[in-house]
């Protein structure tokens, strides 16, 4: 597809996760979708896991190329008085749309709880938010449980943590996943989408089923109650976001466009 307003311009289009698995899918949408596609230049996805969603949802024609997020450059962090000194620090990050599955994030914490003096932080703003606050009052857990809202200071949020639990139902690549590993936190995450590609079982954290929250559980104090064992997950965590540093993705997204321009038939 190209535009012509005097000169041609190739369309490359890149494609993250819910323009396919929610508004994409929807059968009003679907045609318009698949259209621009099929009518681009050049198509990439976030996660091999998005590409297949794609291929699967669509019927398509072009070839996908599949080109994964980037991390940024990490800051300098020190812990704050977000916990005390021998707590240590759960986080979760999203949209709080029912995907993310909120109340799993809080169900395994409250599994954490008895067995290690910790805190959860959670950051953002969604639909699942209010029915998380109630949940929290009911079992009097707001002391211990955090809602930040959304906020600015997420370098330093995942600075501070000592475990992100990711256990959604659907994640096209798991970008928060990888911001956390940036910071040097293990996850703990389902087993769900493009997560697999960023989280490594055994390694940078672990996954489980959607909805195993037991399993999730045990995990997590695996890591928390093991100082040897969460030390080694950090490193292990912010080596393999290095595999997604900005200098070595930016340069595939480039060479996309440069084939794409030099594609053109003047």
């Amino acid at each position: 597809m190209l535009i012509d307003i005097g000169i041609q311009i190739p369309i490359v289009t890149t494609l993250h996760g819910t323009d396919i698995t929610l508004v994409g899918s929807h059968p009003f949408y679907r045609p318009a979708v698949a259209f621009s596609i099929n009518h681009s230049d050049r198509v990439t996805a976030v996660s091999k896991s998005l590409k297949e969603d794609t291929l699967r949802l669509f019927d398509i024609k072009k070839n996908i190329q599949v080109i994964p997020n980037f991390k940024s450059k990490e800051k300098p962090c020190e812990r704050s008085l977000l916990a005390l000194k021998e707590e240590k620090i759960l986080s979760h990050i999203s949209n709080f749309r029912p995907l993310k599955r909120i109340l799993d994030v809080i169900a395994i914490f409250e599994g954490v709880l008895p067995k290690v003096k910790s805190k959860l932080m959670m950051v953002g703003e969604g639909p699942e938010k209010q029915k998380a606050v109630q949940y929290v009052k009911e079992k009097g857990l707001e002391g211990k449980v955090l809602f930040l809202g959304n906020s600015n200071e997420i370098e330093k949020i995942l600075c501070y943590s000592d475990l992100f639990l990711l256990p959604s139902e659907k994640e096209s690549f798991g970008l928060s996943a990888l911001e956390a590993m940036a910071h040097g936190v293990p996850v703990i995450s389902s087993n769900a989408g493009g997560i697999s590609e960023v989280n490594i079982h055994g390694k940078t954290g672990y996954l489980s089923d959607i909805g195993d929250i037991q399993d999730m559980t045990k995990n997590a104090l695996k890591l928390l109650e093991d100082d040897k064992l969460h030390s080694m997950f950090k490193n292990q965590a912010q080596t393999q976001a290095g595999i997604f540093g900005i200098d070595k993705v930016v340069g595939k997204y480039e060479s996309i466009y440069v084939n794409a321009v030099e594609s053109i038939q003047y």
